[in-house]
Order: C-alpha cells, then sequence, then structure tokens
C-alpha cells in the first residue's frame, strides 16, 4: 500500500501559462493504491483530496479486496494502532502486518509480557538494525508498489486532466484498469516442454 501526489491541470495553471503570473498554491491529489505482490495487479486504489492522511483512506481501501490477504506491507505513515486495530478486523489475526515504526519508537509497557507485533519489529531494530529488520520482514517488497507509481507517472503520466474530483476519479479508475492490462499482457507464461 502506498500513496503519491498527482497534479491538478486546473485554472491557476491556465492563468499561469495565459498571463504569465506565478499562482500562490499548486493543488494536488492524492492517489493511494495496493499492489498484490504475487500477480503484480493494482488490487484497490482511490483519489482523495491532499488533505486526507493514507490511514484515512485504508478503510475504503480495504472495502475494495476481495480475496484474502497474506501480508500487508506499508511505509511508516499507516503507523498507528488505528491502523492495526482496522488491519486486525478486516483481514483477521492471521495477517502479517509490516508497516516500520519510526525511528523515536518506543515499545509498549506490556513488551515484557505480552509484546505487540510492533513491539517485536522495534526490538529486532534495536538489536540487528533498520536494514536487516527491512532484509528480515520483506519489507523491501514494498518497492514494487513505488515502481508502480512511477509506472503510473511514466505511462498514465503526472497530472490529472479533469477538473472536479468525480472526474479525477473516474480517470484515476481508468488509469488502474490500464495499467493492470498491461500487466495482464506483460506477464510471461512458462510451460513444461520436456
Amino acid at each position: 500500500m502506498d500513496s503519491t501526489g498527482l497534479k491538478v491541470f486546473g485554472e491557476g495553471e491556465w492563468l499561469e501559462n495565459k498571463h504569465k503570473i506565478k499562482v500562490k498554491r499548486k493543488r494536488w491529489r492524492k492517489l493511494h493504491l495496493g499492489l498484490d505482490l504475487v500477480s503484480g495487479e493494482i488490487v484497490c486504489s482511490d483519489l482523495t483530496t491532499d488533505d486526507v492522511g493514507d490511514p484515512t483512506a485504508l478503510s475504503d481501501l480495504l472495502g475494495q479486496i476481495d480475496g484474502p490477504v497474506g501480508k500487508f506491507i506499508a511505509n511508516g505513515a499507516y503507523d498507528g494502532a488505528a491502523t492495526r486495530d482496522l488491519l486486525t478486523t478486516r483481514l483477521g489475526e492471521i495477517v502479517e502486518v509490516i508497516i516500520p515504526p519510526p525511528k523515536t519508537a518506543v515499545a509498549s509497557s506490556q513488551s515484557a509480557l505480552n509484546p505487540t507485533v510492533r513491539d517485536r519489529h522495534i526490538a529486532e531494530i534495536e538489536t540487528k538494525g533498520r536494514m536487516a529488520w527491512q532484509k528480515s520482514t520483506g519489507y523491501n517488497q514494498r518497492s514494487r508498489v513505488e515502481t508502480q507509481m512511477g509506472r503510473w507517472k511514466t505511462v498514465i503520466g503526472p497530472k490529472l486532466k479533469a477538473r472536479n474530483l468525480d472526474n479525477q476519479k473516474t480517470e484515476a479508475k481508468i488509469g488502474v484498469r490500464v495499467l493492470n492490462r498491461m500487466t495482464e499482457l506483460g506477464h510471461p507464461e512458462f510451460s513444461r516442454v520436456a
């Protein structure tokens, strides 16, 4: 799970181009994507205003996932009890949650008797280091969704053409379908011949 910003080509940019004036603030939308690491397919997406945080958008994203989830990998923006509770409620206790705690994180008060997954992650980072933790947990696989974001901005583009949020959401859904279709066409099929 990850998000990126997409620029809105709106009247501010039109004014800047026509009248050669500088606009005070550029408008952005936030594209949230969830990737299936096995198939490479985007399984959930949402486009929100730039003031919506990643954990806030998570509930709607999880509602789009049809199949079982074995592992949930996200960046530190998702760290927090509310996110972990939501993941447990929606995906069950079995799902492996890999979210890096911030550098200033401290273990919970009950970590000595009943450590949470987050407590174990904090302890492992303290003893082995962050890079070793990333390797042992598989957190480095999150780079695949970052690659998907780069693919989006290369193939679909870094700007939204539509003017209002509803049309921009439709534009984002079309972009997801295009990338999923390209992923489907681009995967090789293997078959044993001998």
